[in-house]
């Protein structure tokens, strides 16, 4: 059956708000964990105007185009269109996660919970818009087809965690079901599961008809969305999800009131608690972390690391400015014939590895080939990370003005150093 068998389920999103933060401002973080070989690529998307009646090509499906899109960065499986984890010129953040539930899983094609995320960054000026952007596109086009690059179909249901500079949004679904919490501070951490319970601030208008009608709820009583819609029996990996969830919400809670953008680095980084995964199936292939400032005079400041396995890899920041300068480093190949766009799909194999995913992989043979060299390299990465980190908090703090054209070329900037690093 689809999505059974050793396969990636292992995403962890993270948002912190005050008072848990050091300071006033949002911040969002996401683990990408996909398969081994899979390649993620950044790419960003200018602000655009659409005609009437202009279609948008998804992964699979063919959709209406909205009027207007919002300049977006891209975490994303080099294969697809949409996208694991992202944000917008107007300070909004998406990431998902995959989940297994009573509804029956959809192998037709149709949106992928990676095209919502990218939906809902282009379409949505607040996460609450986002929200309602990604939920009436499920409910119109439903969510289906496998999601990763291999004949074997996997497929999934999606949770994701949406922010801005003001709040958060848990939204969860099953099928074209959904339920959404809104969270307006502390932290709050998914892996892989429902998590809303009672505590629902917005539902798909047939939500509890649906679960009554099914023998899920008596229709009388407290209705919980999760308790109604997870699985009687569930797989093996959900087992894994609810401990890497506890380890997410104690590194959380134990840095509750000084949490701050190296906090969620260090969160994305931890291996013992499962987290940053590195095994023979499947590892993260991507890592974002963004700080949303409440003060809207600031700028938000995205980073990203463009390689696997965050513990040995640089977040790069991202400031959304006039004329941003794309790099061109971290984005994958494109193949007049790719297998991802024909029918019967997968049907072959091409080398999306880009050239700093490239660079990066002969970095990580050396640390394990020669572990002293790795170590001095891996040092020489970590004090470009905190050039970065200090460039970016003075930014904030207002004891530093870039030039526009010093914030354009920023994170060219700094994948251009990383990779001389690697020469």
């Amino acid at each position: 059956m689809a999505g059974h068998g050793p396969v990636p389920s292992s995403c962890d999103c993270f948002v912190a708000m005050p008072p848990h933060t050091a300071f006033p401002a949002v911040i969002f973080a996401k683990n990408a964990d996909r398969p081994r070989d899979e390649v993620q690529e950044i790419v960003y998307v200018p602000a655009a105007t659409h005609r009437p009646g202009d279609k948008v090509q998804c992964t699979y499906v063919q959709i209406e185009q909205a009027e207007r899109t919002h300049a977006v960065l891209l975490s994303r499986p080099a294969w697809l269109w949409g996208a694991e984890m992202g944000a917008n010129d107007c300070g909004v953040c998406v990431g998902n996660e995959g989940v297994w539930t009573r509804e029956p899983l959809g192998e037709a094609e149709a949106l992928l919970g990676m095209d919502l995320v990218r939906l809902g960054l282009e379409r949505g000026s607040s996460a609450r818009e986002a929200l309602e952007v990604m939920t009436a596109l499920l409910e119109r086009h439903g969510q289906g087809g496998s999601c990763k690059e291999q004949p074997e179909p996997f497929v999934y249901h999606n949770t994701f965690l949406l922010a801005d500079r003001n709040e958060a949004w848990l939204l969860e679904t099953a099928g074209r079901y959904w339920a959404a919490q809104r969270i307006r501070e502390g932290s709050r951490n998914i892996s892989n599961q429902l998590s809303i319970g009672s505590e629902i601030t917005a539902e798909h208008p047939g939500l509890r008809e649906r679960a009554r009608s099914q023998g899920w709820w008596s229709g009388h009583g407290e209705f919980s969305f999760a308790r109604a819609f997870s699985l009687e029996k569930e797989p093996p990996r959900m087992e894994a999800a609810r401990a890497r969830l506890r380890a997410g919400t104690e590194l959380l809670q134990r840095h509750a009131g000084h949490i701050t953008e190296e906090t969620l680095m260090s969160i994305l980084r931890d291996k013992a608690g499962g987290i940053c995964v590195d095994s023979a199936g499947f590892r993260t292939a991507g890592s974002m972390v963004s700080v949303l400032p409440r003060d809207p005079a600031l700028p938000c400041v995205h980073f990203l690391t463009g390689t696997p396995d965050p513990s040995r890899s640089v977040f790069k920041p991202f400031v959304f400015v006039a004329g941003v300068r794309a790099a061109p480093q971290v984005r994958s190949p494109s193949f007049p014939q790719d297998p991802a766009r024909q029918i019967p799909r997968f049907r072959g194999s091409v080398d999306r590895r880009h050239e700093l995913y490239r660079r990066h992989q002969a970095a990580l043979e050396l640390m394990e080939r020669e572990p002293e060299r790795g170590q001095r390299l891996l040092g020489t990465l970590q004090e470009l990370e905190q050039q970065g980190l200090q460039g970016m908090r003075e930014l904030l703090q207002g004891t530093v003005s870039p030039s526009p054209q010093e914030l354009a070329d920023l994170f060219l900037d700094c994948v251009e150093a990383e990779m001389k690093f690697y020469s």
